[in-house]
């Protein structure tokens, strides 16, 4: 009987795990296609230097590369984007949204 009880809750565990690394791949997956997803869209809309730029910004400021990524395609899916934007458009939107983050800093200065 205990060998069965053992036996039991030693598959018990080993079906939990399958369907832990089974939930775990399908969130993987779904993150790939996202991004892919991204990707593509990005693609259409800038130019492959403004790509370049914005993978080399993600490189070191990846929230500010993931907010103006998502801000471009919600402009691209409102149709707002007509030709492909450039490396200087990039760099226009990039300071703008640097700017705005930066305005929100507070300098304590101890004398």
């Amino acid at each position: 009987m205990q060998n069965e009880d053992e036996m039991d809750a030693i598959r018990q565990r080993k079906i939990a795990q399958l369907q832990e690394q089974q939930t775990s791949q399908a969130q993987e997956e779904q993150h790939a296609a996202v991004e892919a997803q991204k990707q593509s869209i990005l693609r259409q809309i800038l130019t492959e230097e403004a790509r370049q730029r914005l993978a080399n910004v993600k490189l070191v400021y990846p929230q500010l590369a993931e907010a103006v990524e998502l801000r471009l395609i919600q402009l691209a899916q409102q149709g707002s984007i007509g030709d492909k934007l450039t490396d200087e458009q990039l760099k226009e939107i990039l300071r703008k949204i640097q700017g705005q983050k930066r305005d929100s800093k507070i300098d304590i200065r101890r004398l």
